[in-house]
């Protein structure tokens, strides 16, 4: 499929960046599996045919992350657990330190995987990310290991109930005309 060549900046009216998180432990059953949207994020991309000349910077705050759902657990997840949430993973991620997330791309191969350095909490990790461009939509994603960045996972109830290590990445966006 031929790449529309050119300078885009996106950002959250373009499409949604979305952190799906799962639960571990014996308490798993008491806690939720979040969905977590990132609203004030910002996207430069440089797109050239052949796509290997193309390029990808994502800035994310980490203040303007907040839950959108919460499934499972024993019950429905409350605007006071929302907040408590999200208050706890500025906490674990620091963002007095550390105010954003940032993926700069170092190779793309084909259409489907994008390589590059995550920087989380300083750290700076190579990842490869799964994308698909679909005419004027790009999809994709990437599985994150919580512990690779030094980030320990979120517990509760002396750690019977905890986060899971990975956490999901999710992107689906509109390049514009």
């Amino acid at each position: 499929m031929a790449v529309r060549e050119g300078t885009y900046e996106l950002g959250p009216d373009d499409g949604r960046l979305l952190v799906r998180t799962g639960r571990s432990g014996l308490g798993r059953r008491a806690g939720h599996d979040l969905t977590i949207e990132a609203t004030r994020w910002k996207a430069a991309v440089e797109a050239r045919e052949p796509l290997d000349g193309s390029s990808v910077e994502v800035t994310v705050e980490v203040d303007a992350l907040e839950v959108r759902e919460g499934t499972g657990g024993v019950k429905p997840l409350t605007g006071e657990d929302r907040a408590e949430i999200e208050k706890n993973l500025r906490k674990v991620l620091d963002v007095r330190r550390y105010p954003h997330i940032t993926f700069a791309s170092t190779g793309i191969s084909g259409e489907r995987e994008i390589e590059g350095d995550l920087t989380i909490m300083g750290r700076v990790k190579p990842v490869r990310v799964r994308a698909a461009l679909d005419g004027d939509r790009v999809r994709g994603g990437l599985t994150v290991t919580q512990s690779r960045w030094g980030i320990k996972p979120y517990s509760a109830f002396f750690g019977a109930l905890r986060l899971a290590d990975d956490v999901e990445i999710e992107f689906d966006l509109r390049l514009p005309a």
